[in-house]
C-alpha cells in the first residue's frame, strides 16, 4: 500500500495511543501476516488516520467512547487494546473501572464483569511494563 497522508497520520496516532513499544510488538506479531497486514494498513489509514483525527473531540474522550463501545458489543480482545489506549491518554484505573461499572444498569452485569476482568489484566500488564 502506498503511504498516503492519512496512512502516515494514522501510523503516528496509533503509536501515540498504544505506546510505541506495544505498537511495534503488534506489528511484529499480529500484522506480520500478509492478510493481517492488509487489515492493519486499512485501519491505520481509515480509522486512525481519518476517524481519530477528526475535529470536535479530544483523544482522551475518544478512547473512553471506544472502551464503552467495545464493552457494549462484547469485543474483549479489542477492549484490551482500547483500555491500554485510554490509560495512555490519561484515564486512571479507577476512572475506567467506574465508567465500566456505570454500564451495569445499561448493558448488564455479565458484560461488565468480563470487561473488568479484561481491564484488570491490562492494568497489571501495564504496571509491569514500567
Amino acid at each position: 500500500m502506498a503511504e498516503s497522508e492519512n496512512y502516515k497520520k494514522g501510523t503516528e496516532v496509533r503509536r501515540t495511543l498504544m505506546g510505541a513499544a506495544h505498537a511495534d510488538k503488534m506489528n511484529a506479531t499480529v500484522y506480520d501476516d500478509p492478510i493481517m497486514k492488509k487489515f492493519g494498513d486499512y485501519a491505520r489509514e481509515a480509522v486512525f488516520g481519518m476517524l481519530w483525527t477528526r475535529p470536535g473531540l479530544d483523544m482522551k474522550t475518544r478512547t473512553l467512547i471506544t472502551v464503552i463501545s467495545d464493552t457494549s458489543q462484547a469485543r474483549w480482545p479489542e477492549l484490551a487494546i482500547h483500555i491500554r489506549m485510554a490509560r495512555n491518554q490519561g484515564w486512571t484505573e479507577d476512572e475506567l473501572a467506574e465508567a465500566l461499572m456505570h454500564l451495569c444498569g445499561y448493558i448488564g452485569l455479565p458484560s461488565v464483569r468480563e470487561a473488568l476482568l479484561v481491564a484488570k489484566e491490562v492494568f497489571h500488564e501495564m504496571r509491569n511494563e514500567k
